[in-house]
């Protein structure tokens, strides 16, 4: 089993990956599991791919293993990309589910459905002590409907309609969700690079 620390102090996040690992032969390890010394890093990149970067790398460089880093948000097409790399905090207070969902609901408020078209991204990152690194993207297609609907999950969860169904990841069971999910889309895309890499 190969022991993988997680740069995010996300538990929700922590949680999903490692139900998605699991099967990989990874276990994932939290960062006060590591000893990693509770230091914020300033998410200052334009990209999901330059946060998720940046988070493992200096969480890397701290422990010295295996690090693993995921950054992650909603693209709304309506509205030029947003909230992206801003999801967290689009209100304006890092983490509140309550506050980001209803400033959408009120950004899309006379879009129609069918334009309330959008997508979750995750890009995961793998960073070796050695300075390799792995990068995997994983997306969802789906739309934005303007009422919450579903107890579980977390963020846009209860807003966000999955290509191809008719409810929303709040909806759904943390199973069936990790089945389609944007990280798992992440995920399985790392473990595909991750099996190129051994055989090489």
């Amino acid at each position: 089993m190969r022991t993988v620390v997680a740069a995010s102090q996300n538990k929700h996040k922590i949680i999903e990956i490692e139900a998605i690992t699991k099967a990989f032969g990874m276990h994932i390890i939290s960062r006060d599991e590591a000893g990693v010394p509770n230091i914020e890093i300033v998410e200052d990149g334009i990209t999901f791919e330059e946060n998720s970067y940046k988070k493992a790398y200096e969480i890397m460089k701290l422990c010295g293993e295996i690090t693993i880093a995921d950054d992650s948000g909603l693209v709304v097409d309506a509205l030029d990309g947003a909230p992206g790399v801003y999801s967290a905090r689009f209100a304006g207070k890092d983490g509140d589910d309550k506050a980001n969902n209803d400033k959408l609901i009120g950004l899309l408020a006379n879009v129609p459905f069918e334009k309330r078209t959008g997508r979750f991204v995750s890009v995961i990152t793998m960073v070796f002590p050695n300075g390799e690194k792995i990068v995997a993207r994983g997306e969802v297609e789906g739309h934005i409907i303007l009422e919450e609907k579903g107890p579980r999950g977390f963020g846009y969860d209860p807003l966000f309609v999955p290509l191809g169904y008719d409810k929303t990841f709040g909806e759904f069971t943390a199973e069936d969700k990790n089945k389609i999910s944007h990280r798992a889309n992440a995920l399985l895309e790392l473990e595909r690079q991750l099996l190129c890499r051994e055989q090489e």
